[in-house]
């Protein structure tokens, strides 16, 4: 049974593979080069991502040609978008936010590894799908 308890778990998981990350590999790297080790880490921790997700988009009932890419889906429920930037810009909130509403995943995970620390950094947001279900 998916729960808030259940996504928050896995959104703790991502968060300390981002910390390993950071550690790892230091700041001022490509977005990229921190995905891939992003994903190397999650999968060394049994969590099951996908890259480049597609989001169809869909207008007045019309599925269009174009979709959208995620950075990261994991186990089917969390987005994570990378950055790699001095600034977090208001634009980054809002671009994941449309992600999850188009997407109707609950949580989604707003990362800069341009930073001394992942966690104060990290940007969590939650929807209505994640309103909605129950706690534990």
């Amino acid at each position: 049974m998916i729960t808030q308890k259940l996504i928050n778990d896995i959104a703790y998981k991502v968060l300390s593979c981002a910390i390993e990350v950071n550690k790892m590999v230091g700041a001022g790297l490509l977005e990229s080069v921190y995905q891939a080790c992003l994903v190397q880490e999650m999968k060394l921790q049994g969590l099951k991502i996908t890259e480049q997700a597609e989001i169809p988009i869909i207008y007045k009932g019309v599925e269009l040609s174009q979709s959208l890419r995620l950075d990261i889906l994991v186990e089917n429920l969390i987005i994570v978008e990378l950055k790699a930037v001095d600034i977090m810009l208001p634009v980054f909130q809002a671009q994941l936010l449309t992600y999850l509403k188009l997407s109707q995943k609950p949580k989604g995970l707003l990362i800069n590894f341009n930073t001394t620390n992942i966690i104060s950094s990290t940007i969590p947001l939650v929807t209505e799908v994640f309103a909605n279900l129950p706690k534990s």
